[in-house]
């Protein structure tokens, strides 16, 4: 029962789309599946000279021969996933084989109205969210007031959904925010457009997992948003509205723990974040500019510049033991190539207290200094490296002390942005 779960170790933009591609290109996969999140994601893929960014849809949309699948555990936005899914086939690309699971949860317009209200009526304790109705699609959810997939087939229970969402919805809208109050007909009618098109996508997709993974085939779970960034393990509140950490995998795709064989920690060479919350490598020096600048730190679905720092050792074996991680790969070494010497932090000080282990509390990361270790850099170009031993030997040594120091084996080495620009450590 081959199941292997790739998910992003710090905060996001680690790379996993690579890692994804990657696996799915040097082993037949079978599967690839999303169980969390929505189209708040963003993965880019780059193959043969040509960059692909995908939102919603798996990364391995781009695999021939691997049936992509949305999961239960994902915010479904009908507008949003046709957007894309025309975007690749304009380019040529081959999207006939995506299943989505009739459980999933649907962004409806109102969602991402209630998104940018609730956002700017925060001010200055913003949680920095995408603005796509994540948040709110997840909290009706929980409400128990959450329009399904299936839903979009039976209008009368459509309608009856949207009315009872929108019934405490509008009264926010027009007493609290000064807005509009939204139209059911007008809801009902945007969602009930996408069925045709969708319903041959629709199915029981924790049936289909399953009887996959019953046959020996090859199911790959690709993360979405990442460890730091879960809205129990994270840095809360600020925080996404799923659970992208290895548990949430079992829950948001219907499969059972014991059925997961590799877990793949993502993990840049240096750190970022996006949006706001505590960053304890954070810079805000040339450095910081300099990372942002050779690293492309742009976000994917936001646009917005990544905060940018250097690689912290404390969240990496955080991320190895809240996700049972069997191996990390570490993406964007060739980033690092032009310091002469490079920082990491391997511990915090936090009220004169070296910690070396993630804070228990919000107060004590917010407060955490970082503690650092320095390792001479290799000042070259490693972007050309195939095999591990052609690497410097000075970024050898910063691949090895990571490994030490972060709780699980690195199994491959990103150098470049390109498929094959892959070094792999442990095969």
């Amino acid at each position: 029962m081959p199941a292997i779960v790739v998910l992003g170790a710090q905060w996001g933009d680690e790379g996993k789309g690579k890692a994804t591609d990657l696996l799915a290109t040097t082993d037949p996969i079978d599967f690839v599946v999303r169980t969390s999140g929505g189209h708040n994601a963003g993965h880019t893929i780059v193959i043969d000279g040509e960059k692909y960014a995908t939102h919603l849809l798996p990364s391995g949309i781009l695999t021939p021969g691997a049936t992509s699948v949305i999961a239960n555990g994902v915010v479904v936005s009908p507008e949003a996933l046709f957007r894309e899914l025309d975007g690749l086939l304009a380019r040529g690309v081959e999207v006939a084989d995506l299943k989505v699971s009739a459980n999933a949860h649907v962004i409806a317009s109102y969602h991402a109205t209630i998104d940018k209200v609730t956002e700017r009526f925060l001010g200055k304790n913003q949680i920095g969210t995408t603005g796509r109705g994540i948040g709110p699609a997840y909290a009706d959810k929980i409400n128990r007031v959450g329009v399904r997939i299936a839903d979009l087939f039976d209008e009368k229970i459509l309608r009856e959904k949207i009315d009872a969402a929108l019934d405490v919805r509008n009264h926010l809208l027009t007493k609290v925010y000064n807005r509009r109050a939204i139209e059911v007909d007008a809801v009902v009618e945007e969602l009930l457009s996408y069925a045709d098109r969708l319903q041959p996508m629709v199915c029981d997709t924790s049936l289909l997992l399953n009887q996959a993974l019953d046959a020996g085939q090859t199911v790959l779970f690709e993360g979405a948003q990442a460890t730091m960034l879960d809205v129990d393990h994270g840095t809360y509140p600020f925080v996404t509205s799923s659970n992208p950490v290895a548990g949430g995998v079992c829950v948001g795709a219907g499969i059972g723990p014991t059925r997961i064989d590799r877990v793949i920690g993502v993990i840049k060479a240096y750190t970022t974040r996006v949006g706001s919350g505590p960053f304890p490598t954070e810079l805000f020096d040339e450095d910081g500019i300099q990372l942002q600048t050779l690293g492309g730190e742009i976000g994917v679905s936001t646009g917005r510049t990544r905060r940018c720092g250097w690689y912290d050792a404390v969240v990496a074996r955080y991320a190895s033991r809240v996700n049972g991680l069997t191996e990390f790969f570490l993406t964007k070494l060739d980033i690092l190539g032009s310091w002469d010497r490079i920082p990491v932090c391997v511990a915090y000080e936090i009220d004169g207290q070296r910690v070396e282990e993630m804070p228990m509390t919000q107060t004590e990361f917010h407060h955490a200094t970082p503690v650092y270790e320095y390792f001479d850099g290799w000042n070259s170009d490693i972007s050309g490296c195939r095999s591990f031993d052609e690497l410097p030997k000075n970024a050898q040594v910063y691949v090895q002390a990571l490994e030490e120091m972060s709780g699980a084996k690195i199994w491959g080495v990103g150098v470049g942005p390109g498929r094959e620009q892959t070094v792999v450590v442990h095969g």
